[in-house]
């Protein structure tokens, strides 16, 4: 047997649990991701954070054309010391960041999902302040697409359930 038939072999052997189990794409034609694209109206930011998690959510879902479900959000970040140096200087800043989600019927104003997601990075305090804002900013956007990618998880596992 050459070596890409064996893999060929392995690959397919991996995947027969999948079918198995009733596994089908998420973004497939008729999947529960697919039914989610331009149907979500994401409430309106009105903060720069709340800015780029509504940019992440909508590049993601798209941009609602008809839509049937309201997302409504509320963001709340806390910022902690992580390193301290023997002068008391921080010099490393966790930023951690809660975001509750309720996804609500437009038509029944019916909550369908609620849920939250939460989680963290950090930046450096090392440099100039400049360099410091800049660090912050980008910790905060990064905070923005990771709390929009967990919510993404959350919205496509519920609407498995939906289907």
């Amino acid at each position: 047997m050459s070596s890409s038939d064996r893999r060929r072999f392995l690959i397919m052997l991996a995947m027969a649990p999948l079918g198995a189990c009733g596994f089908a794409p998420v973004y497939a034609t008729g999947g529960a991701g697919h039914a989610l694209r331009g149907q979500v109206r994401v409430a309106a930011p009105d903060t720069r954070q709340g800015f780029v998690l509504v940019a992440r959510l909508e590049a993601r879902l798209g941009r609602a054309t008809a839509p049937g479900l309201q997302l409504d959000w509320d963001i709340a970040t806390t910022e902690r010391g992580l390193a301290i140096t023997g002068s008391n200087d921080i010099t490393r800043i966790n930023l951690t960041g809660t975001l509750n989600f309720r996804l609500t019927q437009i038509a029944t104003d019916q909550t369908v999902q609620t849920g939250t997601v939460s989680t963290f990075t950090a930046y450096s305090t090392t440099g100039s302040p400049v360099a410091t804002a800049a660090a912050r900013r980008d910790a905060e956007d990064r905070l923005m697409v990771a709390l929009a990618d967990q919510l993404m998880s959350r919205l496509l596992s519920g609407a498995a359930d939906r289907a």
